[in-house]
């Protein structure tokens, strides 16, 4: 024993010293949940407090922008590039690109995916783009997503007929997953299922009925009711963290929250005493601002209200420096990391908002602009200060323009430029790429009818 355990320390200390554990990423997306849907930002029709809590608690955003709706979203979200390099189709995800999922998943995080997909590519599609496993709504099929839901889990597809809720079957298989990988490091991307149309009873309206099959059509849909998914959707949101902490992971778990694009159109909310039109589809502000809040326990300050500009594109390289993965160098991202802010190191890099968007991909119909906080500069020339002209209904004359507005706008239209020249290179490329899928998927319908 005298001649062992010299040994037995000898070796001890010659192993490897175990790095240090990663955190978790948990990434949250509502499905249109504009900004003003958050009472944190001042929204007076919605109830959101664990939302607020998590706002009290970390980093509440002023200025981030999603594209319009939800492909461009989550086309951009994913993969960390503006849209007029990569984006396709309405619908679709380019086969040949690369994802967030990728990138964890070849760090050695475990990756799952659960809500809405909406991006094609069959049972493979999600594990093709970087996801261990996926519970997800639309990926083979369009059924319902709300009462009796049916789901796509595994390679399986799923159909609900007791009464279940859709939002409630992905999120509880987010817990689930939790659990089964609470000693591993995790990769979670919620894209949600709510608050998006149809507008329908949650299991907390006085109207549910569990026994129901069918989703009501759009001319019994009621403005209430979307405040009860709203409520629904921060309730669930609730259950997340609240499934972490359980599971004594919160510390070591980084949550991000947003929206994919602005409230459902029409919409009519109150938010800081005045109405606020949901704007979704339009690349106005009320079609693009969402709600951002960022929440790590220990490490972001607590209780603060960032004015930093931030877009989609900037996720991807956000958390993966969080997570101290690199971004090859070959996949040209666009966004810019905030993690120095997250950790309350300063404020984001970003100076100005590109944003491309055509909601089917048409080249010819796009629209195109950058902004600031402030002041927005679109391709057509027109120019914006949405603090005074929120709606955008009369432009600037920019011939007047002196001082920093003039800077500003120099500072925008240098950059559209630059962004749409790199857009006329890409535009042939993507059009062949959109004809292609189109044919394919139209193939695909073919054979599937027959």
């Amino acid at each position: 024993m005298r001649l062992l355990l010299p040994l037995l320390t000898l070796l001890i200390f010659a192993l490897p010293a175990r790095a240090e554990r990663r955190p978790n990423i948990v990434l949250i997306m509502a499905d249109d949940m504009g900004y003003e849907c958050l009472a944190a930002n001042g929204g007076e029709t919605y109830s959101t407090p664990r939302l607020d809590a998590l706002a009290a608690g970390g980093i509440r955003f002023e200025h981030c922008h999603s594209q319009p709706i939800c492909t461009p979203s989550r086309v951009q979200i994913m993969t960390g590039i503006y849209n007029n390099r990569n984006y396709v189709k309405f619908g679709v995800l380019d086969p040949e690109e690369k994802t967030f999922g990728h990138l964890f998943q070849k760090a050695g995080y475990k990756t799952v995916i659960a809500g809405k997909w909406q991006l094609e590519g069959g049972f493979t599609g999600p594990n093709h783009f970087g996801f261990d496993e996926y519970c997800l709504w639309q990926l083979t099929r369009r059924p319902p997503r709300f009462p009796n839901p049916g789901f796509e889990i595994n390679g399986k597809e799923v159909d609900y007929t007791m009464g279940e809720y859709g939002p409630d079957i992905a999120s509880d298989y987010l817990c689930e997953f939790f659990e089964r990988n609470r000693d591993e490091e995790f990769f979670a991307y919620y894209p949600m299922i709510p608050p998006h149309f149809p507008f329908q009873p949650t299991p907390d309206s006085e109207e549910w009925d569990p026994t129901e099959s069918r989703e009501y059509p759009k001319s019994e849909w009621r403005d209430e009711w979307f405040q009860d998914m709203v409520a629904y959707t921060d309730k669930v949101v609730g259950k997340v963290v609240d499934k972490l902490e359980e599971l004594g992971l919160r510390e070591n778990t980084l949550i991000i929250f947003t929206g994919d694009n602005g409230t459902y159109a029409g919409m009519e909310s109150r938010f800081q005493g005045r109405t606020w039109v949901g704007g979704k589809g339009s690349p106005i502000d009320s079609g693009t601002r969402v709600p951002l809040i960022v929440n790590w326990p220990g490490t972001t300050p607590e209780g603060v209200v960032s004015e930093s500009l931030v877009d989609f594109s900037d996720m991807l390289p956000t958390i993966a420096r969080i997570a101290d993965i690199d971004v090859p160098a070959k996949w040209n991202i666009d966004g810019k990391s905030f993690a120095r802010e997250i950790k309350g190191n300063g404020t984001a890099e970003r100076e100005y908002i590109y944003c491309w968007y055509e909601r089917d991909g048409r080249r010819e119909k796009s629209s195109e602009h950058t902004r600031t906080q402030q002041f927005k500069l679109y391709g057509t020339g027109q120019f914006y200060d949405i603090i005074k002209d929120f709606d955008e209904k009369k432009p600037l004359d920019v011939t007047a323009l002196e001082g920093g507005d003039l800077e500003t706008y120099e500072m925008l239209k240098a950059a559209l430029e630059r962004h749409m020249t790199v857009t006329d290179e890409s535009d042939e490329v993507q059009d062949r790429k959109r004809h292609k899928l189109e044919r394919d998927s139209k193939k695909q319908a073919e054979q599937k009818k027959a």
